[in-house]
């Protein structure tokens, strides 16, 4: 990651900043079990996890006519809500935050968490006053990221190629190339590490190797 000059980092939230790809799958073996259905180890979950959600749903087994999406939806983010500050930040995170603070590179949040849920979980983990700005999305279906993305880029006025997104999948890397900025994907959130070889980018395995100097 050395060797640009970068002035802005967009970061993704769940399983890039905050370590929560284990609560969702403790929390969807919950909800399969209760219908009798195969659960899902991490390796599973990170192996077939996707945008749009609906599509991971989808592969889980259950009987739409009996739970469509909608309703599972409402299941599941009722009891991730509950459950949401069990979660720790990725290792390194506060300090990789830090490093990038004291050497004049600004930083924001882009998810696709409900608005004033992301904004509360920010606050919680008292790392509010290292963004400019925080943008989550109206609805809790996980639809809408790149749309605010490009809110955002407008909102922050840089050429795009000062600009890095970091994120943990597939669809933080489309969302960046559709913004025309670069991207950096962590492994070892809600895709494998096979997910985002895919797509040929950067992949790394540690927040720390994205640190370098403004």
């Amino acid at each position: 990651m050395s060797g640009k000059n970068y002035r802005h980092i967009i970061w993704d939230w769940n399983g890039t900043l905050l370590d929560d790809a284990w609560l969702c799958v403790d929390i969807m073996n919950a909800i399969l079990r209760k219908r009798n259905l195969p659960e899902l180890s991490l390796k599973r979950y990170a192996e077939i996890f996707d945008f749009p959600v609906r599509n991971y749903y989808a592969k889980l087994g259950f009987d739409a006519q009996i739970d469509p999406f909608e309703k599972l939806s409402v299941e599941f983010i009722s009891q991730y809500l509950a459950r949401k500050f069990e979660c720790n930040l990725r290792e390194n995170a506060r300090e990789t935050l830090t490093h990038f603070t004291e050497r004049g590179i600004s930083q924001s949040v882009l998810s696709a968490a409900e608005h004033n849920h992301l904004v509360e979980a920010v606050s919680h983990y008292g790392i509010w006053d290292y963004f400019t700005d925080v943008s989550g999305i109206d609805n809790h279906d996980a639809d809408g990221k790149l749309e605010n993305a490009r809110l955002m880029m407008r909102q922050l006025s840089l050429d795009p190629a000062a600009v890095l997104l970091v994120g943990d999948t597939l669809h933080d890397f489309h969302v960046a190339r559709e913004i025309g900025v670069d991207c950096a994907l962590i492994s070892g959130g809600h895709q494998s590490r096979e997910k985002l070889d895919n797509c040929n980018g950067i992949v790394i395995n540690s927040l720390t190797s994205l640190h370098f100097s403004g």
